[in-house]
């Protein structure tokens, strides 16, 4: 179990950590990396305001789950399906509006 903590709160830090240069605008519009759909790629004013929405949005999915994961690795009788069950779905509760938002977002623009 303490591997998937490790993965757990690694990917967390790691998605806080690459939200970082999209927030402060420094991601140049790529195919690769960001809010990558047509409107952010053929406009560029689109797409650092899309790319520093979402990447206030996905700063904290990171962080929060991360804390959840450390958090639930010390809940009592957690099994380990359940522990990873459970990271999954605070994964998936939070980003998943974090994408609806930003894209909502875009079409304001």
């Amino acid at each position: 179990m303490e591997t998937l903590l490790y993965m757990y709160v690694g990917g967390g830090l790691f998605l806080a950590l690459i939200a970082l240069p999209l927030l402060a605008e420094k991601v140049k519009p790529n195919p690769f990396y960001g809010f990558r759909v047509s409107q952010t790629l053929d406009d560029p004013r689109i797409w650092y305001a899309t790319n520093k929405y979402f990447a206030q949005r996905l700063l904290v999915v990171g962080l929060v789950e991360a804390l959840a994961a450390f958090g639930l690795f010390f809940w009592p009788g957690l099994t380990l399906d359940g522990y990873a069950l459970a990271c999954l779905g605070v994964f998936v509760v939070l980003f998943i509006p974090a994408i609806v938002q930003s894209w909502r977002y875009m079409k304001t623009l």
